[in-house]
């Protein structure tokens, strides 16, 4: 069965309203992030989901909203979805959940953040370095192994023998 991200049409129609109705229910990781990246970002990039929309989820005391809020700035930072890197969008969000602690959120913190070091690095770092204190430990030193290294954990990976 043919998903809703395949059909240019479908994404074109679909409101912030929509999003919301179809965003109720999130409750997993994969339902969230697949919903993120292929629906909330792509409208969120075309602007059919504003920043202040945006923003409510952000807000939202649904852990998964919140994580939903972040996910979909992939979309505005990865090539591969169709971004060209936007750092101010993606950074207002990021400020909304600079103190969240919930792993789900911090997850997302880490993946926005290091899709963004990709395509805008000096903003990546201003940011990382304006908020170090206030970021959880995990999303500064995943970000900054990406900035450093290309890579998540820092490491090469093996070659196998």
């Amino acid at each position: 069965m043919p998903s809703a991200h395949h059909h240019a049409v479908a994404l074109q129609h679909l409101t912030a309203r929509d999003l919301d109705k179809l965003g109720e229910g999130l409750a997993d990781w994969g339902t969230v992030d697949a919903f993120a990246v292929y629906l909330l970002g792509p409208a969120y990039r075309e602007g059919r989901m504003s920043q202040s929309e945006l923003a409510r989820w952000a807000r939202s005391e649904d852990r998964f909203r919140r994580r939903a809020a972040l996910a979909c700035t992939v979309a505005l930072n990865t090539k591969a979805r169709g971004g060209h890197g936007d750092a101010p969008r993606t950074l207002a969000i990021c400020d909304i959940l600079l103190s969240d602690r919930d792993d789900l959120v911090v997850k997302a913190m880490s993946w926005a953040l290091r899709e963004l070091a990709a395509r805008c690095p000096q903003e990546t770092v201003h940011y990382l370095d304006q908020h170090e204190t206030a970021l959880a430990r995990r999303v500064v030193r995943e970000v900054r192994n990406k900035l450093t290294t290309g890579k998540k954990t820092g490491r090469a990976g093996r070659v196998p023998k």
